[in-house]
């Protein structure tokens, strides 16, 4: 009798294990949750404002600064109409007795962060798409939780019983169908959808309520008489590629369910934009105030940018006119963190836009496409009086010194400001436009 004798050394055991892993995972049901927080700026300040139960509430701005738009309303609020974006003279004609909170960012942010740690109890494995939403894999998770919807009902009674907070839950075999599903029962809704289910519960819902068609979007497939998800779903590639191009096919796959995306977690420095915005106090239509607004957006993204550590490619503006139409435009740079950079590159968009006749009500800046700069406390402990030391040793071109000029200024300029305070040092004609 012959005997084979296997000999496995611990990197063969982990090939194997690798191996029997992958084909397990095969034979699992993909499983991904999108979890909905419900009402969430309001739902934050009833948890510290406890008298607001049961009555018609929402977080908006003050109408005095112009800003007096409703972020959001409770479910008492919108029972009489009142809905987001809605002016709040409109909502208190609506809704008399309406309770208005005024915004407090840095508290839901930080009750975002509370709700996303109770997530990664459930698996490791999220990816959060906004302040107030987050997908979840939960593939093989079912040993642990139970089956998918056991498992929603646990994480929306822990949201529930430790923070105070309401949540919907949409399950699926993946991000898109997750998505649509968590949007079909609000409040505290769980909803499973599944791609033998898209005929009955997608297909019938308007082409608007899709996720990702905006409003224009939605015109142009109404325009081709697509009125319906269904509707998208069934028509030909061809039309839809011929009007709305590489997006209409991507449309008419995601109507038919398909979305092989991955859930994509994300860590907590991994920024993909920088951006700020603000509504002016009053419309303008004088570009030289447009330009001061830049300047101070621009400086903020840049200290932002290198507390980050990360120089951007690409800048790009929006604008919100009187009427509330907006625009934005986009253009490609060095890569950089420089405020005077994307000042420069933000001014001359503005400059192709601007148009006399149409007032501006919000003015914003962003700076994406990011690499890793080398950039860090660390890095910028150089004195500004050691500059001609510094440059005499380097041949570089004009250009070139100027830039490391500006970015040791700019370094020194976040030291002194994180040491003594974001006011102690302006731009001069900052502090002029104040005065």
């Amino acid at each position: 009798m012959q005997y084979a004798i296997i000999i496995l050394t611990i990197d063969n055991l982990s090939t194997v294990f690798s191996t029997i892993v992958k084909g397990l995972w095969l034979f699992m049901k993909i499983t991904i949750f999108l979890v909905d927080m419900n009402s969430f700026f309001i739902s934050c300040e009833g948890t510290r404002h406890p008298e607001i139960t049961g009555k018609p509430a929402a977080v908006a701005g003050d109408p005095k600064n112009r800003t007096g738009i409703i972020l959001t309303s409770n479910y008492e609020a919108r029972k009489f109409g009142v809905k987001t974006a809605m002016v709040v003279h409109e909502a208190l004609r609506l809704c008399p007795d309406l309770i208005l909170i005024p915004p407090d960012h840095r508290f839901y942010g930080q009750k975002s962060r509370e709700v996303m740690e109770i997530l990664s109890d459930f698996t490791p494995v999220i990816e959060q798409n906004s302040i107030d939403e987050a997908w979840l894999d939960m593939t093989g998770c079912e040993g642990i939780f139970g089956k998918p919807a056991e498992s929603a009902i646990k994480i929306m009674e822990r949201l529930k019983n430790e923070l105070g907070l309401w949540c919907s839950i949409g399950i699926s075999e993946n991000k898109f169908l997750a998505k649509m599903a968590s949007d079909m029962k609000k409040p505290l809704g769980i909803t499973e959808l599944w791609k033998e289910d898209i005929a009955l519960k997608l297909w019938p819902l308007p082409v608007r309520s899709m996720y990702g068609v905006g409003k224009q979007t939605a015109k142009k497939l109404q325009s081709i008489g697509i009125m319906t998800i269904g509707d998208l779903a069934r028509i030909n590639e061809d039309i839809l590629s011929r009007n709305l191009g590489k997006s209409g096919m991507e449309f008419h796959r995601l109507a038919n369910g398909v979305d092989n995306s991955p859930v994509i977690t994300h860590s907590h420095d991994d920024v993909k934009s920088i951006s700020r915005s603000v509504t002016l106090a009053e419309d303008i239509t004088d570009f030289e105030k447009a330009k001061i607004v830049l300047l101070r957006l621009s400086d903020e993204i840049s200290t932002n940018a290198r507390r980050h550590g990360k120089k951007g490619r690409t800048v790009q503006i929006s604008i919100k006119y009187a009427d509330f139409e907006s625009i934005t435009r986009q253009t490609t740079v060095p890569e950089t963190f420089l405020s005077q950079e994307i000042y420069t590159a933000a001014h001359e968009l503005l400059k192709k836009i601007w148009n006399t006749d149409l007032p501006v009500r919000l003015l914003g800046v962003s700076l994406t496409g990011f690499s890793k700069a080398d950039h860090s406390a660390e890095a910028t402990q150089l004195s500004l009086f050691n500059l001609p030391e510094i440059h005499s040793s380097l041949e570089t071109s004009v250009n070139t010194e100027n830039i490391i000029k500006q970015d040791l200024l700019e370094g020194t300029i976040d030291e002194l400001r994180q040491k003594y305070g974001a006011s102690m040092i302006k731009r001069a004609v900052l502090m002029k436009k104040q005065e």
